[in-house]
C-alpha cells in the first residue's frame, strides 16, 4: 500500500494563500500595482471588442500562471467586474486550495452533466469573485477542454460573468492549453524572467498562433530590477 502524504496544516495553507494573493492582502505593494496595471492594459487592448474569456498559460511549469490568474482576477473584481476564475488545469489543479473551497464539483462536472459555469461556480471571500474548480480529474483532459461542450459553456456564460479567466497547464507539456486558446478570446503568456530560453518562448508563441489563439501580451514574472537594469 502506498503511504498517503500528510495533509498540510490549515494555518500553513492559509498563510501560503495570503502571501500569494497580494492584490488582496498587500494592495499597496509593487506586485499588486502591477496586477492593476495588467487589468488596465487588458481593458485598453479590447476597447472595440472587450475580451471576456482569457486564457492564462506559460511555456513550462513553475512560471507563475496560477498566481497571475488569481491576482488578475482579484484586481478585476476590485474594479466591480463580475469575475469567474476557471481551473482548466485538470492535471495539477490548485485554485481550490488557493481560495479554500472544495473541489468535489467543478469544470468537469459542468462539461459531463451539461451545466454552465454558473451552476458550479463557488463564491470566494472576495466580492465579485467566483471560482470554478477543476472538479474530479478525468482520464482525457485535452479532449474535454477542446470539446463542443466547452464551447457551449463559454457561449452560455456571458450573462453570468463579465470576465472569465482560465488557468491552464503549460503549453510545452501538454496540448490542453492549445485546445483552449483556440476557444478563448485572448491569451496571456506568463514568463519567469531568466528561467526560460528565448527559443522556447518563441516556439510557445508559434504554437498558440498556429491554432489562431490571440496573444494579448506577455507577463514577465520574478523580475529583478537591479539585475535586469529596469
Amino acid at each position: 500500500m502506498t503511504p498517503t502524504p500528510p495533509a498540510k496544516p490549515a494555518a500553513k495553507t492559509r498563510e501560503s494563500a495570503r502571501q500569494t494573493l497580494v492584490a488582496e492582502t498587500d494592495p499597496r505593494s509593487p506586485a499588486a500595482e502591477a496586477y492593476r496595471t495588467l487589468r488596465t492594459n487588458i481593458r485598453f487592448a479590447g476597447l472595440d471588442t472587450p475580451c471576456r474569456t482569457i486564457l492564462v498559460t506559460s511555456a513550462s511549469p513553475g512560471e507563475g500562471k496560477t498566481t497571475t490568474v488569481a491576482n488578475f482576477g482579484i484586481a478585476a473584481a476590485q474594479a466591480d467586474a463580475r469575475v469567474c476564475l476557471v481551473d482548466s488545469d485538470m492535471r495539477r489543479p490548485s485554485l481550490h486550495r488557493l481560495f479554500g473551497v472544495p473541489n468535489t464539483r467543478g469544470l468537469t462536472t459542468a462539461l459531463v452533466e451539461g451545466g454552465t459555469f454558473g451552476t458550479v461556480a463557488q463564491p470566494t471571500h472576495i466580492k465579485n469573485l467566483s471560482v470554478v474548480t477543476s472538479g474530479p480529474l478525468p482520464p482525457n483532459p485535452a479532449e474535454l477542454v477542446g470539446s463542443h461542450r466547452m464551447q457551449e459553456c463559454l457561449d452560455s456564460g456571458t450573462k453570468e460573468f463579465d470576465l472569465r479567466l482560465f488557468d491552464s497547464p503549460p503549453v510545452v507539456s501538454v496540448s490542453d492549453a492549445l485546445a483552449l486558446s483556440a476557444l478563448c478570446e485572448g491569451v496571456i503568456l506568463v514568463v519567469r524572467s531568466g528561467a526560460i530560453p528565448q527559443p522556447v518562448i518563441r516556439r510557445t508563441v508559434d504554437h498558440i498562433e498556429a491554432v489562431k489563439g490571440r496573444i494579448l501580451g506577455i507577463v514577465l514574472n520574478s523580475v529583478d530590477m537591479k539585475r535586469d537594469g529596469m
